[in-house]
């Protein structure tokens, strides 16, 4: 059945990332009711799931509204099996608005500039052109006119792409870091690997497409993979952790900012190397 859910999820041409998070809320959902078909269950049993997901496990509301669009997507669109209005999984709760706490100009630079390797850049592009991790991630060797100053972003929020800036002091240290990465490629190469993950169309109709340069990631990963499906040997892109970390680093930096308003210094330890940033208080200068 989950095989089955799978290509529905493909048919819409959602994520990777979407049909694994889908899977895994269908199978918990499958797995809280004994492995019983979802066929054999209606409203009752949903509610009984999202009601434990909010009493007992204590998720956040964007948790509590993921977790019904996936079992709204289960019913709809691959049992079709109609869910009235009065559905729990129609009764989805709102969202909090907060303010976010932003750290200013200076605070950043004092942040990126306590990075170094791939972390700086990885920083650098994220703040100077608006990226999100996985878009600076997934970015590839094409993707960077340098030329002309910017960064193309494919497959967005939305799956739409769209332009950013390049900003003029990453250029350099960026083109150092596609030297090394070129390195890597043509070692890949000479041991008769060098692939990377294509889009499914596109493999098809340029099959050896997937070894040149201009398609390889900016930030590969350290280590080769064997893709489940096709058996082919690839270098994927670095692991979302890496980008995790420098959200966590400016997340861990704010939430002191937002905590201790008046404190001359903040340091970051998640995961990352440890970061330890001066930043003065207005009141102080």
């Amino acid at each position: 059945m989950l095989d089955q859910y799978r290509d529905a999820v493909r048919l819409k041409q959602y994520s990777q990332h979407t049909e694994k998070t889908y899977v895994l809320w269908v199978t918990a959902y499958i797995l809280f009711h004994k492995k019983c078909h979802p066929k054999e269950m209606g409203a009752l049993e949903i509610r009984q799931f999202l009601t434990r997901l909010v009493a007992v496990k204590n998720v956040s509301a964007s948790t509590q509204n993921q977790a019904p669009s996936t079992i709204l997507f289960l019913y709809r669109h691959m049992l079709h099996i109609p869910l009235d209005d009065s559905s729990p999984v129609e009764c989805r709760p709102e969202k909090p608005k907060t303010v976010p706490v932003v750290l200013s100009k200076d605070e950043a630079k004092a942040v990126i500039s306590n990075l170094s390797g791939v972390y700086k850049i990885v920083a650098q592009i994220m703040y100077g052109g608006g990226l999100r991790v996985i878009e600076t991630l997934r970015l590839r060797v094409k993707d960077i006119d340098f030329a002309n100053h910017q960064i193309i972003v494919r497959d967005g929020k939305g799956e739409n792409d769209r332009y950013t800036i390049l900003p003029d002091s990453i250029i350099e240290p960026l083109q150092t870091h596609l030297q090394r990465v070129k390195m890597i490629h043509e070692k890949d190469l000479k041991k008769g690997f060098g692939s990377v993950y294509m889009p499914v169309a596109l493999e098809r109709k340029c099959p050896n497409a997937s070894k040149d340069w201009i398609w390889q990631y900016l930030f590969p990963a350290s280590s080769l993979f064997v893709e489940t499906e096709s058996k082919i040997t690839r270098r994927h892109h670095c692991s979302q952790s890496i980008g995790l970390n420098m959200s966590d680093i400016f997340y861990n930096i704010e939430t002191q900012k937002l905590l201790v308003p008046n404190a001359t210094q903040f340091e970051a330890t998640i995961r990352a190397p440890r970061i330890i940033v001066s930043i003065p208080h207005p009141q102080h200068q």
